[in-house]
């Protein structure tokens, strides 16, 4: 199998180095400068005008400058779990990749078909791939050991903890980390080198608010949670979004907390029969979100209605009966509708090189690394004011803004992807909707 035959090549090499040919070399210049005299200004001669500043960009003196090199080092980090995989042999039992393994390896696949790509393209990068759940690769060791010195971009598809230790680093030392899967922040705060590609919660939460609000001209907004801190916070952001919105014809939302006693009559009562009840589930999970949805569908025949669920439904299956005839959307950050060129090069170069297709973790390697290794390329270390000006784009129309945690801020706690999709699910495949950015 081709992907075990990977993974202990990542095994016997941890540190993967990749140098790839130039575009264009820089040109040194081999002339001597003319030695200049300088001369002590007479009072005849007019005083120089002084310039006026140039303030930097989003108050990040760093942005303001421009550092490009011929070759620029990328650290890659993801959770392939090489140390839990090959504990107590280099053979897998039954040949068959524990299931935990998947996610990383797939999105490992993804960066490498795009370090080939570019490689073909002539550009010139070392890039170092880290296992983060390997003990020798541990985040905080390899900083400890000065590993990281000389990284120029960190791209990682890591959570807790590391995600929080590779910003600490990414902070101190000036250079971009991109977060592209991790939906959260981790409790990150002032550092502007951190791009979050996945977008939080709350993002979600005012993309849903925006287009129920905007996307319905007589509506009735309900949204249901259960008596839980998180899906209570939800309920509290899309209503914060809804009380921000500037917009005349904006309806109420109303909060319906849910228990698995409600009845019928008393969920009869929310609703209304002149009008689509757009109906936003809190539940992340799939059982709480199914559990609001039996009794919501037992009403569908009576009371018009949408269901708008989390991000985590991108996943979830609704084939059971009871949910036919249900109008189900979920908003997610990413959309590829598998139908572009990139899609099929990727789809045809991972049947050639693993004998699979590519999954969804597969895709946003490949469309990470691209799309920033290019932007490196093109822009240099400090490419942040270009972020969302890039011709480089993949499947994601990136909307990269600066979040301000608290009023008053003259630098952004970190970038946050703001681009997210209404997407409907279909029998057979989702359907985009539109993109709230």
């Amino acid at each position: 199998m081709n992907r075990i035959k990977l993974l202990h090549s990542l095994l016997a090499c941890m540190v993967f180095c990749m140098m790839m040919a130039a575009c264009k070399t820089a040109k040194v210049s081999t002339q001597t400068p003319t030695p200049q005299v300088v001369k002590k200004p007479t009072t005849e001669e007019k005083k120089e005008e002084k310039k006026p500043t140039v303030k930097a960009p989003f108050n990040v003196p760093a942005f303001a400058k421009e550092v490009k090199r011929n070759s620029y080092n990328i650290a890659v980090f993801a959770p392939l779990y090489l140390d839990s995989v090959f504990a107590n042999s280099l053979d897998i039992p039954g040949r068959v990749m524990p299931r935990y393994v998947l996610p990383g390896l797939e999105f490992y696949e993804g960066v490498q078909l795009a370090l080939d790509t570019l490689q073909k393209q002539g550009y010139k990068f070392n890039v170092f791939v880290y296992d983060s759940k390997a003990k020798q690769n541990d985040p905080a060791q390899l900083i400890k050991a000065k590993q990281l010195e000389s990284i120029d971009l960190i791209i990682g598809s890591v959570s807790t903890p590391e995600i929080k230790v590779l910003s600490d680093f990414a902070k101190q030392k000036e250079i971009n980390f991109v977060s592209a899967t991790y939906p959260n922040d981790g409790g990150i705060t002032e550092n502007p080198f951190l791009f979050i590609g996945n977008s939080t919660l709350k993002s979600h939460s005012d993309a849903i608010q925006e287009y129920v609000q905007r996307g319905y001209a007589n509506k009735n907004i309900l949204v249901f949670r259960r008596n839980s801190a998180l899906e209570s916070r939800i309920a509290a952001d899309i209503k914060a979004a809804h009380d921000a919105m500037q917009y005349d014809k904006k309806a109420r939302i109303r909060e319906v907390v849910w228990n698995e006693n409600m009845t019928e009559t008393e969920l009869s009562q929310y609703l209304l029969t002149d009008r689509p009840n757009l109906c936003i589930i809190a539940a992340l999970d799939e059982a709480g979100a199914k559990t609001i949805l039996r009794k919501l569908s037992a009403q569908s025949s009576t009371y018009p209605m949408q269901i708008f669920g989390m991000p985590t439904w991108d996943v979830m299956k609704f084939k059971e009966p009871e949910f036919n005839g249900l109008t189900i959307y979920y908003s997610s950050p990413y959309y590829n509708d598998k139908n572009d060129a990139f899609s099929k090069y990727i789809t045809e170069n991972f049947r050639k090189t693993y004998r699979a297709r590519p999954s969804d973790n597969a895709f946003k390697g490949f469309e990470f690394t691209y799309y920033f290794a290019k932007l490196l390329g093109r822009s240099g270390v400090y490419f942040n004011k270009d972020v969302n000006d890039s011709p480089y784009k993949v499947f994601t129309n990136f909307n990269f803004q600066p979040i301000y945690l608290k009023q008053g801020e003259e630098q952004p706690d970190y970038f946050e992807n703001k681009n997210i999709y209404i997407i409907q699910k279909g029998d057979s495949a989702d359907y985009k909707m539109n993109a709230i950015q």
